[in-house]
């Protein structure tokens, strides 16, 4: 009679497959609540004890550590002196096992869960035996997720040898006691207070394989680090299937409206970098100043709403071709005239990011790794090194433009007025370059860039980028300052009466 170990922490499914196994005439061991959850579904079973001939101890934390276990799994039926070692010992073959683990991560990520709570869910029997089990797959079939349960019940059925199916249901094991380690190390990090340690490991679950990357030939998937948190935790509410692209612009649009808060704002993004960003009373107001920057590309963007969209702004928005649109919430009225539009992704939720988190940029050979970068700012640390201050309104744009600026890919220059862009110079080799294409796409908007303030994402090497600002009539420039040009830089500022803020902070974004 084969003979089948099943202990289980999740116990979706649990009664029909150890039914399913019954009825085939498998006999069952299993240990603890596992055990008592078999029985209560009418089903025979034989306790873990009863194999290893040794009491569960030690507040369960041992029960399969055992050779009767562990013997049973690991020995090679094609090798007759391992099955002689086991027949020496009473040790009986297990042919299956079906164990998932405690949950380390879930009780990890509960808020204000003490220390010594999180180590109990460290599981230490569950992986071992699934480690041994997956390792000698070639005699034993190895269950790690209940998804698994009906296909592996069919292939019992149909009597299939089948060495592939057990090979792939290894791998799974690998995969996902690797991902579990790699938590229960980040978990200690954490408790260090360690911000980059000796290693890093990523336990990423693919959420969903996407139809090529940034470009077809090129084949992708989305990956996630927890399922239903950031992107993956956005509701698709209508529209196709997300694309690489638009998962990536998705990321650079919700940037954008970070800064904000709970400040009504809308971001048009463009291959990753605002087109248009604005406040206003309502988001339709905020809409229509965030378009009026560019408006020629928001064609085929991807829009961040920072509050719930109603009808009047879906409406507007439903005008212009738009690939996605991500609010924290949708009117139903809303959500019917966007979806009208068969092709328009729309998708609900904030995708926070957690403030913990690292940034990552793949290179040839590794990963780069540092803190994100804050996204409140509040001022409190600014210095006007100018003869004129900025006025009560100047500040207000100045703050704005800071903020918007955040988001934009460098060399950034924005120009900014009444809470909205009225041009953006993005991803520059030279600031002054960035500064003329923010000057140039006002102008072509039709958007007065007399009076407007600028915001710089780095200093300025030079004083022409100051020089080409005061000729577009630019009043005023908030900057991080730091360039050994500061006073030429200054100078220059004083000359044509502009008002220039330092943050002291860098706002890179490569």
């Amino acid at each position: 009679m084969p003979r089948a170990l099943l202990s289980v922490s999740d116990k979706t499914g649990l009664p029909e497959f150890a039914g399913g196994l019954h009825a085939l005439g498998w006999e069952l061991i299993s240990t603890g609540g596992t055990a008592r959850a078999i029985r209560d579904a009418g089903i025979p079973v034989s306790d873990i004890s009863d194999v290893t001939h040794f009491p569960e101890m030690l507040d369960g934390r041992v029960k399969t550590l055992h050779p009767a276990v562990h013997g049973a799994l690991l020995a090679r039926r094609d090798l007759p002196a391992h099955m002689d070692a086991i027949r020496e010992h009473g040790i009986e073959p297990i042919d299956l096992v079906a164990v998932n683990l405690y949950p380390f991560r879930q009780t990890a990520a509960r808020k204000d869960v003490q220390p010594d709570e999180v180590i109990e869910q460290i599981d230490i029997g569950g992986p071992s035996m699934l480690r041994s089990a997956a390792k000698n797959f070639a005699s034993v079939t190895t269950v790690v997720d209940p998804a698994d349960y009906a296909q592996v019940l069919g292939v019992i059925t149909a009597g299939d040898d089948d060495l592939d199916f057990r090979r792939r249901l290894a791998a799974k094991v690998f995969e996902h006691t690797a991902a579990y380690d790699a938590s229960i190390a980040t978990w200690f990090a954490q408790q260090r207070h360690e911000t980059f340690p000796d290693h890093i490991v990523l336990a990423l679950t693919r959420k969903q394989s996407l139809r090529y990357g940034e470009n077809p030939g090129q084949s992708a998937a989305f990956y996630v680090e927890r399922v239903g948190a950031g992107l993956s935790g956005l509701q698709q509410r209508g529209g196709k299937e997300l694309s690489f692209n638009n998962l990536l612009d998705l990321e650079g649009a919700l940037l954008a409206t970070d800064p904000f808060g709970e400040d009504t704002c809308c971001a048009i993004v463009k291959h990753t970098t605002p087109c248009g960003l604005a406040t206003g009373a309502t988001p339709l107001e905020a809409y229509r100043k965030a378009l009026a920057c560019d408006p020629v590309s928001a064609f085929g963007s991807v829009i961040s709403f920072s509050v719930p969209v109603d009808d009047a702004t879906a409406n507007a928005v439903s005008g212009l071709f738009v690939e996605c649109v991500v609010a924290p919430a949708f009117t139903p009225g809303a959500l019917e005239t966007l979806g009208r539009k068969k092709n328009l992704r729309v998708l609900e939720g904030r995708a926070r990011w957690n403030p913990a988190s690292h940034d990552y940029k793949r290179v040839r050979g590794g990963l780069l790794v540092q803190q994100r970068p804050s996204t409140s700012f509040d001022g409190s640390n600014w210095t006007v090194p100018t003869k004129r201050r900025p006025t009560a309104e100047e500040e207000r744009d100045l703050l704005f433009a800071w903020r918007a600026v955040a988001s934009v890919k460098s060399n950034a220059i924005v120009l900014a007025r009444d809470g909205a862009t009225i041009g953006i110079g993005a991803g520059q080799m030279s600031r002054v370059d960035a500064a003329f294409l923010a000057v140039h796409k006002a102008t072509v908007a039709g958007l007065e860039t007399k009076g407007a303030a600028l915001g710089s994402d780095a200093f300025f090497p030079f004083r022409d980028g100051v020089d080409q600002a005061a000729e577009a009539g630019v009043r005023a420039i908030i900057q991080p300052g730091g360039s050994v040009r500061d006073a030429e830089v200054i100078a220059a500022a004083d000359e044509h009466d502009i008002a220039m803020v330092f943050t002291g902070v860098r706002l890179f974004r490569h």
